[in-house]
């Protein structure tokens, strides 16, 4: 659930982003708690999220009167907006779960009309989320602005899946378990990720890594020398017998003094 997520938590995340994107136009979810009490307050935290967060935009759920009416205060304080409507995850304690949307006719004219409301309000674009791909074309034939669409089929104007859940990065049982059904898995990173790390664990334990290849700074003979005599007039022996064991260990990190050369005689 995305429900404990806020605004700070959110701009963080966006100014993560937006400090890594060079090209790509920047859409920022407004969280639950951040624009349901006041028109006042929806158009407070998108302004946040453009100042503060480097968006180029903001989204929010839901198509009800009050949304509509908070999607048009913010877009009159000048910041475009982005719709969802459909499944809204931020709405699961009253849609009861994370249950697919518009199965039913009347749902189906109220998805669509939502839709056209956000439209109206001055909405650049809709997610539709979890309907039924025929619903989902109608709503795209409704409205002249685009449709993205996930888990909502083919003829929405365009798609977007979680990457995390696309790439198939979390390998752990019962992630399998609430991965949802609509997304495809290009990969399975996790796998390797897991492998991975498993593998660097038992080196770590087995005292494989990092081994002389993994530890390149290097220190001259002569200062390891200078370093146990030092540390020897401290009265920190064990400390001395450290050192010393540790270059003989570590041959090759240890320079050897240059040889200097003895002058020609003529």
């Amino acid at each position: 659930t995305t429900l404990p997520v806020t605004l700070d938590d959110m701009l963080m995340h966006c100014k993560a982003v937006a400090r890594g994107a060079t090209r790509a136009f920047l859409v920022g979810d407004l969280p639950f708690g951040s624009y349901e009490l006041s028109t006042t307050e929806a158009v407070k935290s998108a302004i946040r999220m453009l100042k503060e967060g480097g968006m180029d935009a903001v989204k929010l759920e839901g198509g009800s009167a009050a949304r509509v009416e908070a999607a048009r205060a913010i877009v009159e304080a000048g910041v475009a907006v982005m719709g969802h409507v459909g499944l809204t995850p931020q709405s699961v304690s009253v849609l009861g779960g994370f249950r697919p949307q518009a199965q039913v006719a009347s749902e189906a004219v109220r998805v669509i009309n939502q839709a056209k409301a956000l439209q109206d309000s001055g909405c650049f674009a809709i997610v539709l989320e979890c309907i039924p791909a025929p619903i989902a074309a109608a709503v795209t034939k409704a409205l002249k602005i685009p449709t993205i669409g996930i888990g909502a089929g083919p003829a929405c104007s365009g798609q977007v899946l979680v990457y995390p859940d696309l790439l198939g990065m979390m390998s752990h049982p019962h992630h399998a378990k609430v991965t949802p059904k609509f997304c495809k898995r290009y990969a399975e990173v996790g796998h390797i990720i897991q492998d991975a790390l498993a593998q660097y664990k038992q080196e770590v334990t087995d005292g494989v890594f990092p081994g002389q290849q993994y530890s390149p700074y290097s220190i001259n003979a002569t200062e390891v020398e200078a370093l146990m005599q030092q540390l020897q007039g401290d009265g920190l022996h064990d400390c001395a017998t450290a050192v010393s064991e540790a270059a003989q260990a570590a041959g090759a990190m240890v320079k050897q003094p240059a040889a200097t050369k003895e002058p020609t005689r003529r």
